[in-house]
């Protein structure tokens, strides 16, 4: 890589963490925390759950209670953060804990059948493989500050992924399994008739990460470019790492979305009854 297109070392110690004033001052014109933002987050939260309820979308309680959770489980990250970072071993800890979550949320959405834990599966493919190559060849330098986030995204990335494939080709399944039956009397075999049935249902779960990819820059800035440019990093910089993080994503959503259509197909992971509770 370029030297100029090298990704800053990123400080370890929490004396190191303290943000200049210049640039703290441009992260605070961006969303200054005060009692205003506060007010003002949880008036959109209070939207966003009427609109959920009151629109018939059937997740007005689901909002609320993400919502809420996300308040709870981001002001303890911010409270550990600082000194979980400056330990090597305790980050690879935190990176566990995210993984197991991030199983558990994506297996739950897929089935609440003991199949679930085979969520682990797709989402440990594209993630692990992605973090020990960036490891291995020095982009990713093994301190907390830098494994943690790049890692979040990844999971988070490979989370959606696997909730979404696994979901889809359950839903396609239970809706087609005439059709199922029929290629299974045709000569099929029992993996090949359900993957014939929801292999395309399972790839629209890619659609996201690629309108993403696709229009970055020209609807949105993704978060690591604009946490970059906040952290002092030149906009090339920025640019270069979050072309990097997007296509990995694509690299690990795809993973996930295969390993995925494997495990339905072999009927490791199975549909619930029709009508069940999610």
């Amino acid at each position: 890589m370029p030297a100029d297109l090298a990704i800053p070392a990123i400080p370890a110690t929490p004396a190191d963490l303290a943000v200049p004033a210049d640039l703290a001052a441009s992260g605070g014109q961006l969303l200054p925390v005060t009692p205003v933002l506060g007010v003002v987050t949880a008036v959109l939260l209070l939207a966003a759950v009427a609109v959920a309820g009151r629109g018939l979308l059937g997740h007005g309680h689901a909002v609320l209670r993400a919502g809420l959770r996300a308040v709870v489980q981001l002001a303890a990250v911010a409270a550990v953060i600082t000194w979980v970072v400056g330990s090597l071993w305790w980050s690879a800890l935190f990176v566990l804990l995210m993984f197991s979550v991030a199983v558990r949320t994506a297996g739950r959405r897929m089935t609440p059948g003991p199949g679930w834990v085979w969520a682990a599966a797709p989402i440990g493919a594209g993630v692990l493989p992605m973090l020990a190559l960036l490891l291995g060849v020095g982009l990713l330098p093994a301190e907390g500050l830098s494994v943690i986030p790049v890692a979040g995204i990844l999971i988070g990335g490979a989370l959606s992924a696997t909730s979404l494939a696994g979901r889809r080709a359950l839903d396609e399944l239970r809706l087609r399994r005439g059709e199922v039956e029929a290629a299974l009397a045709l000569g099929f075999e029992e993996r090949e008739a359900r993957l014939e049935i929801c292999r395309t249902a399972a790839a629209t779960s890619l659609v996201p990460a690629l309108d993403q990819t696709r229009t970055v820059g020209l609807v949105t800035l993704p978060g690591a470019f604009v946490g970059m440019l906040l952290g002092g990093a030149s906009p090339v910089q920025a640019g270069a790492v979050q072309l990097f993080v997007l296509i990995a994503l694509l690299a690990v959503e795809s993973v996930a979305i295969v390993v995925v259509l494997e495990l339905v197909g072999r009927g490791l992971v199975a549909a619930e009854p029709a009508g069940g509770a999610r």
